[in-house]
């Protein structure tokens, strides 16, 4: 296989990693409600959470919707950039370098503002609630399929 093979697998590696981290944000974190995602219905159905730390979590929950619209669209545009990059070069070129490094910063983005709600939501928990929490995101993170 020539170099330009190799690159060509390399994007498309980029863009399945992508898709994944994608993915996982929305399997994992997603509102109960809307697709099940698992940490959110261990947060609430397990944690025993108060009126406030309810209320203040459904707040983080709103909020990071929206942000993780946001990125989730930024993610999408960069992949579409992406596939017209290599639609156009057929090789690992300029431009398909360009579109993986905007996937890759996407995805980045995608994946500290999922930290950082993350770690908001522990921020609220008493110290029994954390210890549970944070096995139940290990778990998630590490399980096969990602949650």
């Amino acid at each position: 296989m020539g170099n330009a093979g190799r690159y060509l697998i390399v994007a498309l590696i980029s863009a399945a990693v992508a898709l994944g981290t994608l993915w996982v944000s929305r399997s994992l974190l997603a509102p109960q409600e809307h697709s099940g995602g698992k940490l959110h219905a261990f947060v609430h159905q397990q944690l025993d959470l108060d009126r406030e730390q309810e209320a203040r979590i459904e707040a983080l929950e709103v909020r990071f919707a929206s942000r993780r619209a946001e990125l989730e669209a930024t993610l999408r545009q960069a992949n579409a950039e992406l596939a017209r990059a290599m639609a156009s070069e057929h090789q690992y070129g300029p431009r398909v370098a360009a579109a993986v490094d905007h996937a890759h910063m996407a995805m980045g983005d995608l994946q500290k503002a999922t930290l950082e709600h993350i770690f908001a939501m522990r921020a609220l928990l008493r110290p029994d609630q954390a210890v549970r929490f944070d096995r139940a995101v290990d778990k998630a993170l590490t399980e096969a399929g990602g949650g």
